[in-house]
Parts: structure tokens; C-alpha cells; sequence
């Protein structure tokens, strides 16, 4: 929808108001609308003056931060970038391969308010973010396909945990990953947003382990032929008109495995999928009781695998597979086979870009990598005791 933003919308105001408002009689300020008299106040020229100075002043304390906070994230990326060459070529990583300080964050003024009337720039249209809706309609019209949602929540967990234990996943990984990523009460469809109390979706985020529609179409792409084996064989083993369902749905699941197999295996291709009616009908499998479960499995066990590939043999703590989840697999795995020393010391900033760290509050208080994997071993014990949680747990 295009509208005029609202600051702006408000400048518009006195002069509409003037417009439109009967003259003032006997000259009487009181007359006059109490937006054109606030705006006719705050224009006064020692108000300009006052906020021309603090904005030099913030203008000056800014510059100088964005100087000091420039330099400290370039050395943040020099040091990643020398940790992978290292592992590339089989050296070990050590202390001195991180940026032991914590950056800076800004102390200084606010930016001051503008007592003058000034236009802001129009606000890019955000796209709109799909929800259920939005998923199934995708589906049905692109693939003639209904996702078959479980006859009820329980239903779902029992899926799940046979799978994810006949995969690998562990009850202690997959109950506490639950218990952090929807606070230990989501359901199988639940959205980010759209949970305790929330009324609008933030991202395409949902289910157990909170797949992104780039997830779903990654996970199809990579894992596909894994899926379609199972998916086959309990066709195989169905009798009677439940097998005709059976045998449509696993048509529809090579279709998408095929569409998700036919752009390179990249993040950034997938999420141009992602983020079309097509990503979206791919995603709406995580609702359906076959391959929704086992989607959500290999969300976790891809970062079980990888951590294996790369060498590391000691099963992953939840806290540790969830560093993994939340912060992609190569920088995940660079803060678990960390010894708990180094741990100690290293500060979260090694594993973030400065505007991710800047926005993300826990990973600045709970500012090493210990703290940080502490915290969320705080919450996963937590949020373990929610009814949810413990109705997956009872399910393993």
C-alpha cells in the first residue's frame, strides 16, 4: 500500500489547517490549532540554533565511533579470513587468531530532533511476508497438492522423534533446540511472530527448528533423494486407497526436489527461490506430517554431519548444535571446537558482521563465547519445563 509516511504526512498538516481553519479573531494565538502553534514554537531561531549545535556535536562524537568501530570490524574480518585460510590448509587455530577486545559501542549524544518541518525519504514497500495461507494456497495451485497436517500435535512429535532418532539426532539435541527456538511451547506450524501473543509473521521461520523458506528449499535440494527413499518406501508398505494419497504427494515431492536440484547449490540461489510462489509451495511441506518431520530432522543433522566431515567426533551439546543452527555451520563449528580456555576469552564479535552484533542485545551482554553458550543453556533448562517441551520429550 502506498502511503505518505507519517512524519511526513505531519508536515503537511499546518499548512492544510491554515487552509481550512477559520481566521483567528483579535489575533488570538489560543484560536489557532495546536499542531500549527507547537510547530510555529519549536521553529523559533534559538531552537534552530540549538539543534544545529547538537547536531554538530553528535555529527562530530558519531564520526569519530564510525572511525574506531570501522577499523575494529576490518580487523574482525583480517582475522576470519586468516582462521580459514589456516584450516584450509590443516593449521591449528589458536588464541591469537581473535580479536581479544570487545568493540566499541556508541556512548555518545542522540541525534537531536529537527525543530523545522523537513521531508523523510519514502520507505522502500516491504514485501510482504508469507504466512499458512500464503504456503497452501502456493502449493495447490502450483502442484494441485494439500499438505496432510497431522490429526494433532502429538501426532506430529511421535513423527518427529522416530525419525529424528532413527537419523542420528539425539532426544537430549532435539528437545532442547525445541525448548530454545520457540521458547518450549511452539506447534509444528508455529511462525516467527506469530507466537505468545504476536500477531504478525517477522520471517518465513516455522515449525520445531524454525526452517526460512531458503531452509525448505535447501533442504529439498541436498537431502532431497534421502526423502524420496522414505517417502517411497512407506508407499510400498500402504494398502488400499491411502496408497493413491501416498503416491501423489511423493510425485509432488520429486518435483520439488527436481526444481530445487535445477540452480547451483547456493544459499543465494535458493533464497531467489525462496522468496517466490514456488519457495513458498516448498514450504509448505514443513505443515505436512510425512516430510514436515523430516524436514525439521535435517535442519539439526546437516550440522551433526558437517561437524563429523570436519573431524569433530564428540557428540554436540544443544547449545552447541544451536550455535550451529543460528549462525550457519562453518562459524558455528569455529566457536565448538573451541577449547573452553579460548572460550573464556573470545569475544561474540569474532563471529558476527558489525550491523548483525550492533542489533543482537544478547550476543553483546552475554559477550564471550562461553557466556553466550552459557545463556543459552540457561534458556534451553528454562524453557525445557514448558509443556510443549516436555510433551516432545515423552514422545522420544
Amino acid at each position: 500500500m502506498h502511503h505518505i509516511p507519517i512524519r511526513r504526512a505531519l508536515t503537511l498538516v499546518p499548512l492544510a489547517l491554515v487552509l481550512l481553519a477559520p481566521a483567528a479573531r483579535g489575533g488570538d494565538a489560543d484560536a489557532l490549532p495546536l499542531v500549527l502553534r507547537n510547530a510555529m514554537a519549536q521553529a523559533s531561531p534559538q531552537a534552530i540554533a540549538d539543534y544545529r549545535r547538537k547536531l554538530a556535536e553528535y555529527q562530530e562524537a558519531r564520526a569519530a565511533f564510525d572511525a574506531e568501530a570501522g577499523a575494529y570490524w576490518s580487523q574482525i574480518s583480517e582475522k576470519r579470513r586468516g582462521r580459514n585460510a589456516k584450516r584450509r590448509s590443516g593449521q591449528q587455530v589458536t588464541l591469537d587468531d581473535y580479536v581479544l577486545e570487545h568493540p566499541p559501542l556508541y556512548t555518545g549524544p542522540k541525534r537531536p530532533v529537527n525543530p523545522e518541518p523537513e521531508e523523510t525519504p519514502e520507505r522502500p514497500v516491504r514485501k510482504p511476508i508469507p504466512v499458512v495461507a500464503d504456503l497452501l494456497r502456493a502449493a495447490q495451485e502450483l502442484y494441485e497438492f494439500i499438505p496432510q497436517r497431522p490429526a494433532s500435535e502429538l501426532e506430529f512429535k511421535r513423527v518427529y522423534a522416530r525419525y529424528a532418532l532413527a537419523s542420528g539426532l539425539t532426544r537430549e539435541q532435539a528437545v532442547r533446540v525445541y525448548a530454545f527456538e520457540t521458547g518450549g511451547t511452539g506447534s509444528y506450524d508455529v511462525q516467527a511472530g506469530i507466537e505468545h501473543g504476536g500477531k504478525r509473521a517477522i520471517s518465513t521461520a516455522m515449525g520445531y527448528n524454525q526452517l526460512l523458506t531458503t531452509n525448505s528449499v535447501e533442504l529439498l535440494a541436498e537431502q532431497g533423494h534421502e526423502f524420496i527413499r522414505a517417502l517411497s518406501e512407506k508407499v510400498a508398505r500402504t494398502p488400499g486407497p491411502a496408497r493413491k494419497t501416498l503416491e501423489h504427494k511423493l510425485g509432488v515431492l520429486k518435483g520439488m526436489v527436481a526444481h530445487a536440484k535445477s540452480v547451483p547449490d547456493t544459499w543465494s540461489e535458493h533464497e531467489k527461490i525462496g522468496n517466490t510462489a514456488q519457495g513458498w509451495a516448498m514450504h509448505a511441506m514443513v505443515l505436512d506430517i510425512d516430510v514436515g518431520p523430516m524436514l525439521q530432522t535435517h535442519k539439526l543433522l546437516t550440522s551433526v554431519l558437517f561437524a563429523r566431515a570436519k573431524g569433530y567426533t564428540r557428540p554436540l551439546t544443544a547449545a552447541e548444535l544451536e550455535m550451529m543452527n543460528l549462525t550457519g555451520d562453518g562459524t558455528g563449528l569455529d566457536m565448538v571446537t573451541m577449547p573452553q580456555a579460548m572460550r573464556e576469552q573470545v569475544p561474540t564479535s569474532n563471529f558476527f558482521q558489525r550491523g548483525g552484533y550492533e542489533r543482537n542485545p544478547v550476543a553483546i551482554r552475554h559477550n564471550t563465547v562461553a557466556k553466550l553458550l552459557a545463556i543459552t543453556d540457561a534458556r534451553m533448562d528454562s524453557n525445557g519445563n514448558n509443556a510443549g517441551a516436555r510433551e516432545l520429550a515423552g514422545a522420544f
